[in-house]
């Protein structure tokens, strides 16, 4: 009996102890990937990638954590598992949201009102030479894949002048902070950088202001430089844009 509790207990002992390590080093990436982003010390795409690995290890020490503290046999190892526990949970509880955000949007990173026809970038594609994505429509799959995803994303109809519509655009994008690229009130195209608060991830827009009757008529098309999925932010820049647009 003697012998059966020491092995069971050096078992458990080692569940709780991995745990803890796996916990750590999750811990470990994430700061690692998201400081070196930030600070510009890592390429967008290392630094990311160590970030999920990050999380993927948290959820990985929470399960493990979970198995050490039902098969914990002393006060010692039950506050190690827990420990384990209240580290992975730091990690996942903020993140949570774009988790669930990543498997309820679709998993596009080019949005645009007008997908049959896209406005196209030209000022910004120099700035975009080495960025993993492509500034290429990915033509009637992606179109669908929007559709389905964000079936309520339609270009805005003004009652005022084309060039009215410029300037409008054009002050809404200084507001909102967005460093712009071009302006170009002859062809009616506005083309900026948008920067995600979250890593400071960089997406390109570009506005196409054309008559539209006595109105106007104004597309939008926002691209990620980097990620397959988007999280649904390009989407949610171009809706929130639109609807002040239409307010101003």
């Amino acid at each position: 009996m003697t012998q059966y509790s020491t092995g069971s207990m050096r078992h458990v002992s080692r569940t709780v102890t991995i745990g803890m390590g796996v916990a750590l080093l999750a811990l470990l990436l994430l700061v690692i990937g998201y400081g070196a982003v930030s600070m510009e010390m890592l390429r967008q795409e290392t630094g990311f990638r160590m970030f999920l690995g990050g999380i993927a290890l948290s959820l990985i020490a929470l399960a493990i954590s979970l198995v050490g503290l039902w098969r914990a046999r002393n006060p010692a190892e039950r506050r190690r598992a827990v420990r384990s526990i209240i580290i992975a949970l730091v990690i996942i509880t903020p993140m949570s949201p774009h988790i669930i955000a990543a498997f309820s949007v679709p998993p596009v990173h080019d949005i645009t009102t007008d997908t049959d026809n896209p406005p196209v970038f030209v000022a910004i594609l120099p700035l975009r030479a080495d960025a993993p994505n492509t500034s290429e429509y990915g033509g009637e799959s992606l179109a669908a894949a929007q559709k389905a995803g964000y079936p309520d994303l339609a270009p805005l109809i003004l009652a005022v002048p084309a060039a009215e519509a410029f300037t409008r655009a054009q002050k809404l994008v200084a507001e909102r902070g967005w460093i712009l690229v071009e302006a170009n009130a002859q062809e009616g195209r506005i083309e900026a950088t948008a920067e995600t608060r979250f890593m400071r991830f960089k997406d390109d827009v570009v506005i196409r202001i054309r008559p539209e009757g006595e109105g106007s008529r104004v597309d939008m098309r926002s691209v990620s430089r980097f990620g397959q999925s988007d999280l649904g932010v390009n989407a949610r820049r171009i809706s929130q844009f639109l609807e002040d647009l239409k307010a101003s």
